[in-house]
């Protein structure tokens, strides 16, 4: 699924398809459609709109009962049971286990920002080609940054 996202990054040719799907009602509900069965059947993808199934190891964060987009809760059952639905795996440690064994471990670490859920059942290929998704995962954890600021860089404003 990594080597497939790689070949579907964003470019002028993904941005004009994009935007010939967006002409046309019909075309961008076929479109959609598609996808979220396609998704759905893959991913258990809930189509919030922003995907960020390849930070996740491919696992939507969505299908949390809690939706929790940065991390397991607390109520992890020790045999990796969710707390909400024990009969469950808890995505967040499917996540996990997936990108660690891709090598990509270290994009869990990236922070997710809360989503707009005014996009919701919208196509987030066609997002993510129109570049409207570019800033939903930080880069790192923003540990590094908040730890070298210094008490007098918090001052407040004369």
């Amino acid at each position: 699924m990594y080597r497939l996202h790689r070949l579907l990054q964003p470019n002028a040719g993904y941005r004009r398809l994009a935007t010939w799907l967006e002409a046309r009602r019909w075309r961008n509900r076929l479109f959609t459609i598609v996808e979220e069965h396609v998704k759905d059947d893959m991913f258990g993808c809930r189509m919030c709109g922003q995907c960020v199934l390849p930070v996740t190891g491919y696992a939507c964060p969505m299908t949390c009962p809690k939706q929790l987009r940065n991390g397991p809760c607390g109520g992890v059952g020790q045999d990796g049971s969710c707390e909400v639905y024990p009969a469950t795996r808890c995505v967040w440690l499917v996540a996990y286990e997936r990108a660690e064994n891709a090598g990509n471990g270290r994009d869990l670490l990236r922070l997710q920002r809360p989503i707009d859920h005014r996009r919701w059942g919208q196509s987030s290929w066609i997002n993510y080609w129109q570049g409207r998704d570019e800033s939903l995962c930080t880069e790192d954890d923003g540990l590094a940054r908040t730890a070298s600021i210094s008490p007098a860089g918090l001052q407040r404003p004369g």
